[in-house]
């Protein structure tokens, strides 16, 4: 898998693990080690698990790790490491794999020698969950016996002991999650199987089996991948054409540290960089994705001068050599420094130095030997550079035309009275009759409303440049007021609740999904702060004499029309369905759909942002096939799309 890094120390023992603090207020403050209580804080508790296992295979001892979730909502991981020490550790006196389970911050991983690299949190993982487990036992293959140790938040409730023998090693924990610390117990094995799948990629040749045993949610699915980050890019692209066919592959290593880089070209207009340190996802980038967009931007500008396709001063930007661009850039270190709590961003400087210099050195062999892949990406790079001067002369006329630097706002806007950005909403509304009523029905005070009609561009096959003289789009942006792009500023938003209040059919989904795919791709922050919402109009109007009801889904329309009757079958009780927010009157929008008290909205959340962007692809790209294939496995969840 990882060659390049060394073995470490074969023997794996009491004397590697080290205490540096006692477990404390994880049940108090259980955010501050998983994130959250909810359902992202839950999953958190099985990547806490599996990343140890993925610590064992870096290290070159385990090559298959088994994920499942049994009845009831238990998790099981097991791997075929070497398994956990059992041993007495001579600083506390007590067995390795006690110390592990119950002392925040013990762990093989801060240089005893058992690990040179690793991704979990440094011994924090295996104490943090067993404290937010309604129960937790850990059964270790080792020495030719099976070890066993039970716990209950935390403490134990079954010392260690030998409960059989083996000729095997590894590591078994089975964990359930303590309902009084979590908001919900229940896992989604889409989640799971999404995290395990990106775990297969970086460690190619690993094997992960994801399973999902619970009654009537039976599946199971092997993951190993032995192309690694090749095949990981591969699957990015799966529904985009790509500009060149081979996915360019640059690999090293300086010391301890190594980094593998996987990149290909499609010729869509979207960046999608994805990059982790010691398999930690780094959202926020840092030192590794520095070095690789440096080194990019500065072989693809040399390339162009030294063919003579780029002369004298110009050069294309790095923004215009990332357009279309697919890479994952994975690098593998010990003593990671990553900044913040949530491990965003990786700020090892020397790693920037490390994969500015492959990149530099292997792109141009690259390029040399493959003249018709380089001068596919320079074309692409010098079409996005002159789009990009068409966008700038197209938005300064537009500045022109519309007075958008002296703040004047859209005709379609009723704006609100606040000026508090956090206490204001907007609603976009799709056409002028439930425009119309929402305006009457509004509180005027914070709640402002835009009138969209008609279909709105679809950005996904758009450049910049068509975007900002599209009459559906301009009136939102100057409406938003942050910008777009490059240019998005967050500080400069209007409003803090962003409403899609759109119909619950076909019509109104496409819609929501042209409105999201922009956000998506030119004002992500917006999602990516939790500011844009979808409203949950009702479907159904009930009437039994002067009692009117609505209803948000055919369950609910049942049960009220059952409350209506009161038990007598022979009471009429009328039942209409909405055919859209137009035929509402004012009061009617209000109560149902934009009412704070008593209204549903639905967050759109970026939970996944791989897994989003394929989505935008898929219903939004060129391809009919991969479309027409979501749309019917999907249909059913179409009112609740969350993307």
């Amino acid at each position: 898998m990882s060659d390049q890094i060394e073995k470490v120390t074969q023997e794996y023992d009491a004397s590697q693990i080290q205490v540096l603090e006692g477990l404390e207020a994880v049940r108090k403050r259980p955010g501050m080690y998983i994130g959250s209580t909810s359902s992202s804080g839950l999953h958190h508790l099985v990547y806490e698990i599996v990343d140890n296992s993925i610590d064992e295979a870096l290290a070159g001892f385990c090559t298959h790790i088994d994920v499942a979730i049994e009845p009831g909502d238990i998790i099981r991981v097991s791997d075929n490491g070497r398994g956990i020490p059992v041993d007495i550790q001579e600083q506390t006196g007590k067995s390795a794999l006690e110390v592990v389970f119950t002392v925040l911050h013990a762990g093989g991983k801060f240089g005893g020698g058992g690990y040179k690299v690793s991704g979990g949190l440094h011994g924090v993982g295996a104490s943090v969950v067993n404290a937010l487990s309604e129960w937790l036992e850990v059964q270790v293959h080792k020495d030719g016996k099976i070890y066993q140790m039970r716990f209950s938040r935390g403490d134990i409730t079954e010392e260690i002991h030998v409960v059989g023998e083996t000729d095997r090693t590894g590591t078994t924990v089975r964990f359930k999650p303590d309902p009084e610390m979590f908001d919900d117990t229940v896992y989604d094995y889409k989640t799971l199987h999404t995290r395990m799948r990106e775990q297969a990629f970086l460690n190619g040749g690993l094997a992960i089996t994801i399973a999902d045993e619970r009654p009537g949610e039976e599946q199971k699915e092997q993951l190993c991948y032995e192309g690694g980050i090749r095949e990981f890019v591969s699957f990015l692209n799966k529904h985009k054409t790509p500009v060149h066919n081979e996915v360019i592959y640059i690999s090293g290593a300086k010391g301890d540290a190594m980094a593998e880089i996987a990149l290909q070209y499609n010729d869509g207009y979207n960046e999608t960089l994805i990059s982790f340190a010691n398999d930690i996802h780094t959202p926020e980038g840092g030192m590794h994705e520095t070095g690789f967009k440096t080194a990019l931007t500065r072989v693809i500008n040399a390339y162009g001068l030294k063919n003579n396709t780029l002369k004298g001063e110009d050069r294309v930007s790095g923004e215009d050599v990332r357009e279309g661009i697919t890479a994952v850039i994975s690098v593998k270190l010990p003593e990671a420094q990553f900044e913040g709590q949530t491990k965003q961003k990786l700020g090892n400087a020397y790693i920037r130095t490390l994969v500015d210099g492959l990149v530099t050195e292997q792109l141009t062999e690259y390029f040399e030997e493959h003249p018709q892949a380089a001068k596919a990406i320079l074309e692409k790079a010098l079409m996005a550079n002159r789009a990009r001067e068409a966008a700038r002369k197209a938005k300064e006329s537009v500045r022109r035309k519309t007075g958008l630097e002296s703040g004047q706002m859209p005709d379609k806007l009723q704006d609100c009275n606040e000026r508090d950005p956090s206490l204001c909403e907007i609603y976009i509304v799709e056409g002028d009759s439930a425009a119309g009523s929402a305006i009457q029905g509004r509180d005027s005070r914070f709640q402002a409303i835009l009138a969209m009609w008609g279909k709105m561009l679809n950005v996904e096959k758009a450049r910049a440049d068509k975007i900002y003289g599209n009459d559906k789009l301009y009136p939102l942006i100057v409406a938003l007021g942050a910008g777009i792009g490059d240019e998005f500023n967050l500080d400069k938003l209007r409003y803090h609740k962003i409403i899609i209040m759109a119909d619950a059919d076909v019509d109104g989904a496409h819609i929501r999904t042209l409105l999201l795919t922009f956000f998506f791709r030119y004002m992500r922050p917006l999602i990516e702060k939790g500011y844009v919402y979808s409203a949950v109009p009702p479907l159904f109007k009930l009437t039994r004499g002067k009692t009117q009801r609505v209803a948000y889904s055919e369950p609910e329309r049942d049960r009220i029309s059952a409350e209506l009757r009161g038990g007598n079958p022979n009471v009429k009780v009328d039942i209409s369905r909405f055919k859209g927010l137009g035929e509402m009157d004012p009061h009617e929008l209000w109560e149902t759909t934009m009412d704070p008290e008593k209204r549903t909205l639905r967050r759109i959340t970026l939970s996944d942002a791989i897994r989003a962007d394929q989505v935008f692809t898929v219903l939004m790209g060129e391809e009919v096939e991969p479309r027409r294939e979501w749309i019917e496995q999907n249909a059913k969840y179409v009112v609740n799309l969350d993307i």
